[in-house]
């Protein structure tokens, strides 16, 4: 069987790129960290890449070009100004792309998330609906998250994570609230119900017994407790915490307690493991096709 190949792209400030690689390698893809420069052909022939020969993009976290502006809003200029058409092409093949974090700030930045029809500045001038903005604490935000799995089965990323479940993994961002612009007779619930009933909600903060609670259990105020959506196909992925580095049970940050206590459900894996498995089953099926 063929193997994956995974870009997972870089520029200046962007983080948890090993992190992501080591993820995807551990589990028997072939996973290579790629600058944008290296996409765009800023460099020389030996080190030039083209996305079409990747079966996944992930775009990472971190604070690509230091955030300023709004945070992913110069990655994602940069991004559809040189690989505009490639961009386009990936998705349309039903190539997915996940981002993470920061990565989730350029997928909305660019229009990819919610996506078409839900009302961004290039669809016939449409005013952007969805932005993620400033923490409600407005302050960094740096804690273990709980996100409850919401996803019907359209998200290609969370295929084998049963509805219901709950996830346990970081979170580390200081705009990050998903955030929803009302208009004249239409109401931030009917957006939401829009989402749902096109069942892009995947992922969204709960406390440890599963219920959905303000700060700090929603650790930025975003609106219906939202951690993670996907666009209406289904392939592409947003979401705040990072699956990275909840990979590995020891990264757990009661690890060192709940193994002493010896509980049964503390394996060498953690929590984000799911997410990196599910998209692989996913694109070992699609290349079956």
């Amino acid at each position: 069987m063929r193997t994956p190949k995974i870009c997972i792209l870089r520029i200046e400030g962007t983080n948890c790129e090993l992190e992501t690689s080591f993820a995807f390698t551990r589990l028997g893809a072939s996973a290579e960290i790629v600058h944008l420069k290296q996409l765009t052909g800023a460099v020389n022939e030996r080190e030039r890449r083209s996305l079409k020969d990747y079966d996944l993009l992930v775009i990472p976290g971190g604070f690509s070009s230091g955030d300023y502006i709004r945070a992913g809003a110069i990655l994602a200029a940069r991004i559809k100004g040189a690989l505009g058409e490639e961009i386009e092409d990936f998705i349309e093949n039903g190539s997915p792309i996940l981002g993470i974090c920061n990565g989730f700030q350029v997928l909305v930045e660019m229009g990819l998330l919610p996506g078409s029809g839900f009302g961004f500045a290039h669809e016939k001038g449409a005013m952007p609906r969805v932005a993620l903005t400033t923490n409600d604490s407005a302050r960094f935000e740096c804690r273990p998250t709980f996100i409850k799995h919401e996803n019907r089965g359209k998200c290609v990323f969370t295929g084998g994570i049963e509805k219901g479940s709950i996830l346990k993994m970081p979170c580390a961002h200081a705009e990050g609230k998903f955030f929803i612009a009302e208009r004249e007779g239409e109401r931030e619930e009917e957006y939401i119900q829009l989402l749902e009933e096109s069942d892009q909600i995947v992922f969204r903060y709960v406390d440890p017994d599963g219920n959905y609670a303000p700060y700090p259990w929603n650790p930025n105020g975003s609106v219906y407790n939202i951690a993670g959506i996907c666009n209406p196909e289904g392939n592409i992925l947003g979401l705040m915490p990072h699956p990275e580095r909840a990979f590995y049970s020891f990264t757990n940050s009661e690890w060192s307690r709940r193994k002493g206590e010896g509980r049964k459900e503390d394996t060498y894996f953690g929590d984000g493991k799911k997410i990196f498995e599910s998209i692989l089953n996913y694109l070992q099926i699609k290349d079956k096709r």
